[in-house]
């Protein structure tokens, strides 16, 4: 049986929650045969990356889904590259501030997702979910997750194939921010277990 490993992160930001891990917590499981992994990851620079990186070696699982929050999109964003930057405006949940920080000193300037963006797309897409292929994957704690697992698999040279996918804020969460986008929390659990769907068909002979 196939493992895929699903990581929500923390609320950040002032948030009271984040719906990647609400989604995450809440994956029903029963797309078929993989065995499916919760991971709750710290929304700090200094844990991230140690957090899921552990797991993997530990579980070797076939693919590693990571999902984060990016209020102010509408769609769920399927991530296609990783930046070795780390530049934001806000602290992480540490109170840690990195301004042009290398996330790998001497590490490549970007990895690219090696889960199957597009397939994944298509499948969300005609299945009626808002979903786009996203190009910045931000300069935050979610690209430096990213970032890190990439760099992690590619230098242990493992099979695990891995990729990001952000979430919108919940309706609850833009109460009071006028013309800010959201979406349900169901729906955002159907196109998470339809993204875990298409990697253990992709995974089938």
């Amino acid at each position: 049986m196939m493992t895929i490993l699903v990581t929500g992160f923390e609320p950040f930001g002032g948030e009271a929650i984040n719906p990647s891990w609400e989604a995450v917590r809440r994956l029903n499981g029963n797309t078929g045969d993989p065995r499916i992994e919760r991971l709750l990851v710290p929304a700090t620079y200094a844990d991230s990356i140690g957090t899921v990186t552990e797991v993997i070696d530990r579980l070797r699982p076939a693919a590693v889904v990571m999902v984060g929050q990016a209020g102010g999109r509408a769609e769920l964003s399927i991530e296609r590259v990783a930046i070795n930057c780390d530049d934001a405006q806000t602290p992480d949940n540490a109170g840690v501030l990195r301004k042009d920080t290398p996330i790998v000193s001497q590490g490549p300037i970007a990895y690219l997702a090696t889960l199957p963006i597009k397939q994944i797309v298509a499948g969300l897409c005609s299945a009626g979910f808002p979903t786009v292929v996203s190009n910045t994957a931000g300069l935050f704690v979610c690209n430096h997750l990213f970032y890190g697992v990439l760099h992690h698999i590619v230098t242990r040279n493992l099979d695990t194939k891995a990729g990001f996918v952000h979430v919108p804020f919940l309706p609850e969460q833009v109460t009071g921010k006028p013309g800010t986008p959201s979406m349900s929390l169901e729906t955002i659990v159907a196109g998470i277990d339809c993204i875990v769907a298409a990697l253990t068909s992709n995974a089938r002979p």
